[in-house]
């Protein structure tokens, strides 16, 4: 019987609290799958990222935030809104200087499709469906093409209000329900909306799982306190 993927919420930059979570979890023992948001927060966002990038048997899906430092690269009058959801300048400036990571970043895949019909993705709204250009084609392909061509046309703007809204199927469960049928998946499994469980928060009968327990310590550059058990979002895929 095929092991399950273990599953990474949202990092944010901490990756002291990465490190120990995946200790549980030898990387030659199972896939692994980040769900974006390595960046801002914590003061280790590339760090995270280079780590995540070449971690064994690993799968890393594009954030919101990751596609915020991209268009903070590129437009520097971006820097200040980046800075303001917690964006940290040094790493800015250590990205500017590895040309080789910025391409990887902008190759992330924003979908992933298990065989077995779970839907993975970074932000838990229907909106990447506004990057379906072309309708004959494999949806989840489709994302996948038109958020790398969006990121090297210089169009991230785009891109940010697909991945931003937050909440959207945990109020709109119909909506929720017709985007897994057109994505041809039972269940989606996302981060991006941070809860206080102890564990990964599955919802609507078990077709939505969210897996950002607040792994992080940060927020906006500052530390906190209270946030939630790193197994909230560092944890298998359940059955």
């Amino acid at each position: 019987m095929p092991v399950p993927p273990l599953i990474v919420g949202d990092v944010h930059g901490d990756l002291e609290r990465l490190f120990a979570a995946l200790r549980l979890y030898p990387a030659t023992e199972r896939r692994t799958v980040f769900l974006g948001d390595l960046v801002d927060g914590g003061p280790f966002g590339v760090g995270a990222l280079r780590y995540a990038r070449d971690r064994p048997n690993s799968t890393v899906l594009l954030g919101n935030h990751e596609v915020a430092m991209l268009w903070a690269l590129r437009d520097r009058q971006r820097i200040g809104f980046w800075m303001g959801m917690g964006g940290q300048l040094h790493d800015l400036q250590e990205l500017e200087r590895d040309p080789p990571l910025q391409e990887w970043m902008r190759r992330l895949p924003a979908l992933l499709r298990l065989d077995e019909g779970t839907l993975l993705q970074h932000s838990d709204n229907d909106n990447y469906a506004a990057l379906l250009e072309d309708q004959a084609a494999d949806p989840v392909e489709e994302v996948n093409r038109m958020a790398r061509t969006l990121l090297a046309e210089g169009r991230e703007d785009l891109l940010w209000d697909a991945m931003s809204p937050v909440g959207v199927f945990r109020r709109q469960p119909r909506r929720l329900d017709a985007w897994l049928e057109r994505m041809n998946a039972r269940r989606v499994v996302h981060g991006h909306s941070p809860h206080r469980g102890r564990q990964p928060e599955a919802y609507h009968d078990g077709k939505a799982i969210c897996y950002d327990g607040g792994l992080s310590r940060y927020y906006s550059g500052r530390r906190l306190r209270g946030r939630g058990g790193a197994g909230a979002s560092v944890a298998p895929l359940p059955d």
